[in-house]
């Protein structure tokens, strides 16, 4: 064991007398995984019982808005872990145990309905809860926000990723793309936005809901953010009228849980096709920033994919015709050259 967890296993005894509970003298820490920040997780094993052991260091993680967003969702018929414990002077938690079955484990066409229909009614309440009480309150995804982001796109994939260097031309045209992106999420309905709501953070469950985790980045922003980052998937694809019909599916209940005061479908589906445009941007960004920074170059496998949902949308909007022919002319050709990305997977999502 490493010291972290070590120190872990230190804490967790303690925090099991002080909840006034026993450990069985066989108890055990077992890794469950990692992901994309420098979080880990731990099964605590003990009676035939089992809870999540979290280590988060406070170095790199800062968990107080995990907690906070945690006891608030809970009484909302969110299904979220359980914070048993927490000592976020060291970055440890103790939390119930939502399982191992992710969303991604089990989609399929025949699935997919039953499934997605329990994640959007968690969405629903989800966007209701703008305030966490207790004098916290979530960060507005302002146009700063939403400009760094899509920020990532260029410096880490782009520009260090691919090694290109771009004109003044180009630049003007990726800086065109972002301000019309921001626009379009500003403009929406501000509502509380989960930000990473997808196949690897809902947990299939007993209960009637999802169980939902990696909320702590949560923020007031646009209506579609989560919505298009469950059915535009970075991990998990599905056909277009597919989506476009759960899409409207949710915009008529939005309406008819008052966060929206009417469904327009050609505005909502330009809502959705650019917020989607915008975190995929961002996510392209990340998987290239994980490679690069952090040494977790299996973010890569899913960057064709992700870029292909940029490009059919850039497709889709003859306004984006120039930075559609940009990404055909410049961008694949560099991605193939760069020897990192597999050639079957750029000809399937990129070289249609």
């Amino acid at each position: 064991m490493d010291q972290r967890q070590v120190e872990l296993t230190a804490w967790v005894t303690r925090a099991f007398e002080q909840l006034g509970l026993d450990l069985a003298p066989d108890w055990r820490l077992t890794p469950v995984s990692g992901d994309a920040s420098f979080r880990r997780y731990f099964r605590v094993h003990s009676h035939n019982l089992t809870w999540v052991a979290v280590d988060a260091p406070p170095a790199t993680e800062d968990s107080h808005q995990f907690v906070a967003i945690a006891r608030a969702w809970a009484p909302l018929n969110i299904h979220v872990p359980r914070i048993h414990a927490c000592d976020l002077t060291q970055g440890f938690m103790l939390q119930s145990d939502l399982g191992d079955t992710l969303y991604l484990d089990v989609l399929d066409a025949q699935s997919a309905d039953a499934l997605y229909a329990k994640a959007l009614v968690s969405l629903t309440h989800i966007q209701q809860c703008v305030t966490l009480g207790r004098g916290v309150e979530l960060p507005r995804y302002d146009a700063k926000m939403l400009m760094f982001e899509v920020g990532l796109f260029r410096e880490w994939f782009v520009e260090q990723l691919l090694g290109l260097k771009l004109d003044a031309t180009e630049e003007a045209l990726l800086d065109q793309l972002f301000s019309a992106l921001t626009d379009s999420a500003l403009a929406q309905p501000q509502v509380c936005v989960h930000r990473d709501f997808h196949s690897r953070n809902l947990m299939v469950s007993r209960e009637s809901t999802p169980g939902v985790i990696d909320f702590q980045g949560a923020v007031i922003g646009p209506i579609t953010y989560d919505l298009v980052s469950l059915l535009r998937d970075c991990y998990i694809d599905w056909p277009s009228h597919k989506v476009y019909e759960w899409m409207a599916r949710f915009g008529q209940v939005l309406v008819r849980e008052g966060l929206m005061e009417v469904y327009d479908d050609e505005l909502f589906r330009s809502w959705f096709d650019l917020m989607g445009m915008q975190r995929h941007l961002k996510a392209v960004g990340i998987f290239s920033r994980l490679k690069l920074r952090d040494g977790k170059p299996n973010y890569l496998i899913d960057v064709p994919r992700t870029l292909g949902y940029i490009q059919q949308v850039l497709e889709s909007y003859p306004e984006f015709d120039e930075q559609a022919q940009w990404l055909r002319r410049r961008v694949i050709p560099a991605m193939v050259a760069s020897g990192q990305f597999d050639a079957d997977a750029i000809r399937r999502w990129l070289q249609r």
